[in-house]
C-alpha cells in the first residue's frame, strides 16, 4: 500500500464511523419523536389524529376580569397556570360572600391582571395600578364565599384591594379573595354530573379548561352585523387549523405532554354580550345569534335547557405544559 492510501486510510474509516454515528443519532431523534407523537404513554389507548394547532393561549386570574395571553402554560388539574397566575384563583365577592361576575358588573372585563414579582397588579381605565402580594399574609382572614351555589373559600386580599374594587365599580362595596391550595376546590360533578368525581376547580363556573376554534368563531361573525372578538366568549386555549365547530367531537386529546378529556359543550349566557372593549352590556349579541343555530338537540335539554353550545370543556387526565404552536391531537379509540 502506497504512503498515500495509508495516510487515507484512516481519514476513511473515521468519516465512515461519523457518519453512522449521525445516521443513528438521526434515527434515534426520530424514533423518539414518533414515540412521543404516537403517544405510548400511560394509559393511553389507540392511535393519534393531528386535528389543529394551538394558536392562542389565556389565563384568567381574576374571574371575569381580562384576560393575560401568554406563550405558554402549565396544564394542572385545576387548569392552567403561568407563573404564578393561575386560572380564576381569585374571585370578587359581595360582603356576604356571594360571587360577583361580569354578568352583574360588566366592567369587571376592563381590569387588567398582572404578576410582578410576587405581587399581583390590577389596572382599570383612571385608576392607580394596585399590586399586592399573591401569598397573602396569615392575619387576613378566610371567607365563605358561594360559586353558583357552592359553597368555597377565599383568603381576603386586603382592605386596599377591596376599596379600589369598590371605587373602580362604583355601585356597591365590594371585597377580592383568593383561592389556596390548601383550601377545598368545588366538585365539577357537583355542578354537571357528566363529569367525574376527580374533576375539581376552584372559581371558573364548571371546568378547568374551555377549548374554542377559529374556525367556529369565524363563521358566528358571518352571521353577525357586528363582529364579535374571541374576549366575548374567554376560552383557555384557541384552536386554528380546523372546521367549525369540529370541537364538540373531540372526546380526548393530546397537545405536548398534556391529555385531557372532553366533558360537555359549554352553555352560553349573557356574559358574551357584554363588550370587552367597553365593559357595556348589550344582553342580545352574540347570544341571540347562537341560538338561531346552536341550541342543543332535545334529548340533552336537561343539561343545556335553552342556551345555545360555543366551545367545549375539557377535564385534565395528563398535566404538564402545552404552547402556542404546538399541535392538537385526537386519540381515536
Amino acid at each position: 500500500m502506497s504512503g498515500a492510501l495509508r495516510a487515507a486510510g484512516p481519514r476513511w474509516l473515521w468519516a465512515a464511523a461519523a457518519a453512522a454515528l449521525a445516521a443513528l443519532l438521526g434515527a434515534w431523534r426520530w424514533g423518539g419523536g414518533r414515540r412521543r407523537a404516537a403517544g405510548a404513554g400511560p394509559g393511553r389507548r389507540g392511535r393519534l389524529r393531528r386535528v389543529g394547532t394551538v394558536s392562542g393561549l389565556f389565563v384568567y386570574p381574576v374571574k371575569s376580569c381580562r384576560g393575560a395571553a401568554v406563550p405558554r402554560a402549565q396544564v394542572t388539574p385545576m387548569g392552567l397556570r403561568s407563573g404564578e397566575l393561575r386560572d380564576r384563583f381569585w374571585l370578587v365577592t359581595k360582603e356576604d360572600g356571594h360571587m360577583v361576575t361580569a354578568r352583574q358588573e360588566p366592567r369587571l372585563v376592563l381590569i387588567s391582571v398582572g404578576c410582578e414579582n410576587g405581587y399581583l397588579t390590577l389596572n382599570a381605565p383612571e385608576m392607580k395600578k394596585l399590586c399586592f402580594p399573591v401569598n397573602l399574609p396569615r392575619k387576613n382572614p378566610v371567607q365563605n364565599c358561594r360559586v353558583f351555589g357552592l359553597n368555597i373559600q377565599g383568603r381576603d386580599c386586603g382592605d386596599e384591594a377591596a376599596q379600589w374594587i369598590t371605587t373602580f365599580l362604583n355601585t356597591e362595596p365590594y371585597r377580592l379573595v383568593h383561592f389556596e391550595p390548601s383550601m377545598v376546590p368545588r366538585k365539577s360533578k357537583d355542578i354537571i354530573n357528566l363529569f367525574r368525581t376527580t374533576d375539581e376547580v376552584a372559581y371558573p363556573d364548571c371546568s378547568p379548561v374551555l377549548i374554542l376554534t377559529e374556525a367556529s368563531l369565524e363563521d358566528l361573525n358571518t352571521r353577525l352585523e357586528k363582529k364579535v372578538k374571541i374576549e366575548n366568549f374567554r376560552p383557555n386555549i384557541l384552536v386554528t387549523g380546523c372546521s367549525a365547530y369540529e370541537e364538540d367531537s373531540w372526546e380526548e386529546i393530546l397537545i405536548g405532554d398534556v391529555e385531557m378529556k372532553g366533558t360537555v359543550s359549554c352553555a352560553r349566557c349573557i356574559l358574551t354580550t357584554v363588550n370587552p372593549d367597553t365593559g357595556v352590556l348589550d344582553r342580545k349579541e352574540p347570544l341571540e345569534t347562537l341560538k338561531s343555530y346552536r341550541l342543543c338537540d332535545p334529548s340533552q335539554q336537561h343539561l343545556y335547557k335553552s342556551s345555545p353550545l360555543f366551545g367545549r370543556y375539557f377535564a385534565v387526565d395528563k398535566t404538564g405544559t402545552i404552547q402556542v404552536g404546538d399541535p392538537v391531537y385526537k386519540i381515536v379509540q
